[in-house]
C-alpha cells in the first residue's frame, strides 16, 4: 500500500503540472480565437506561431547572447543590492534609535517603483549597463536589508551575552554568534531579491541599452515580428522560473538547525536556555 501510494503521488506530481501548463495553453489559445474576429492581427499570438517563432529563435545564436546578457546584469545588480542589504540590515536590526530613525525613510523609498527613478538614473548614469543595474539594484536591495534586520531582531540576546562573558571580540560574535543565526533571513530575502530583479531588469532594459532580453520585445515589435515577441516572452517567464528554482536550491540553508549536545551542555551551565539537538545525539539511551 505504501508503495502503491507513493507510485500515486509521484505520478500526481508529474502529471499536475503538466496539467496546469496543458490548461493554460487552452486558455491563451480561446483568448486569441475569441479575439480574432474583431482583431484578426492577434493570430500572430496564437500558440501556434508562437511556438514555431519559439523554435527558430532557439535555434539563432542572438537569443543566447540577449540572454546571457540579461543573467549578467541580474547577477552584478544583485551582487550590489547584497553588498549593501546585508550591512544596513545588520545596523538597522541592532541599533534601535538607527531603526526608529531610518525606518519611515526606507519605508517611503522602498515604496516608489524603482521604474520611476528611470529619468534620474539615466541622468546621473548615463545610457548603457549603469542604469540597468541602478534600477535593479534599488529594487532588490529592500528584501535584504527587511530580512537581514528581522533576523538581527529575532536573535537570542543571551546568547550574546554568553559570547561576550567569554571575552569573544565583535567580530567573533558576529562570525560565530549573528551570522549563524540570521543566515537563513539573509538567505531568504536574497532569493525574495532574485524574483524582484528579474521583474524590473525587462523593462529596464527597454531603456537606452542594444542587448538583453527586454531589448529583445522591442526589436522584435519593431519589425512587426509578433509571434517572435511573444516567444521571446516566454523565454523570459522560462528562464525567470529556472533562476526561482536555482536560488531554492542554492540558497536553501542546510545546516543542522539543532546545536550539538556538548554545546547544548555548555549554554545550558552557562544559564541559557537552548534546545535539545534532534536526530540520534538527541537519544538519551544512546552510547556516547
Amino acid at each position: 500500500m505504501n508503495t502503491r501510494a507513493q507510485r500515486r503521488r509521484r505520478l500526481e506530481a508529474l502529471l499536475l503540472p503538466l496539467g496546469g501548463l496543458a490548461a493554460t495553453v487552452l486558455l491563451w489559445w480561446l483568448a486569441v480565437e475569441l479575439a480574432e474576429s474583431s482583431k484578426p492581427f492577434l493570430a500572430r499570438f496564437a500558440p501556434r506561431p508562437t511556438f514555431e517563432a519559439l523554435i527558430e529563435i532557439v535555434r539563432s545564436e542572438s537569443l543566447w547572447n540577449h540572454a546571457s546578457a540579461s543573467l549578467r546584469r541580474v547577477v552584478v545588480a544583485l551582487l550590489i543590492a547584497t553588498a549593501v542589504g546585508i550591512p544596513l540590515g545588520v545596523l538597522t536590526g541592532t541599533f534601535q534609535r538607527f531603526r526608529i530613525a531610518a525606518t519611515p525613510a526606507f519605508q517611503f523609498i522602498r515604496m516608489i517603483s524603482p521604474l520611476a527613478w528611470t529619468p534620474l538614473a539615466i541622468i546621473v548614469f548615463g545610457v548603457g549597463d549603469a542604469p540597468v543595474y541602478f534600477l535593479i539594484a534599488i529594487g532588490g536591495v529592500w528584501p535584504v536589508v527587511l530580512n537581514t534586520a528581522a533576523g538581527v531582531q529575532s536573535l537570542d540576546r543571551r546568547w550574546v551575552l554568553v559570547a561576550h562573558s567569554l571575552g569573544a571580540t565583535r567580530t567573533e560574535i558576529f562570525r560565530t554568534v549573528t551570522w549563524p543565526a540570521i543566515r537563513p533571513h539573509v538567505l531568504t530575502g536574497i532569493r525574495l531579491a532574485v524574483g524582484v530583479a528579474w521583474i524590473i531588469l525587462v523593462p529596464a532594459e527597454m531603456l537606452g541599452v542594444d542587448s538583453g532580453l527586454g531589448y529583445a520585445i522591442l526589436d522584435a515589435r519593431d519589425r512587426l515580428a509578433y509571434s517572435e515577441m511573444m516567444a521571446i516572452v516566454l523565454v523570459i517567464g522560462f528562464v525567470g522560473m529556472c533562476l526561482d528554482i536555482l536560488a531554492r536550491v542554492l540558497l536553501a540553508d542546510r545546516r543542522r538547525r539543532a546545536p550539538s549536545r556538548r554545546r547544548v551542555a555548555f549554554l545550558r551551565r552557562a544559564g541559557v536556555d537552548a534546545p535539545v539537538p534532534a536526530g540520534p545525539a538527541a537519544d538519551p539511551t544512546r552510547v556516547p
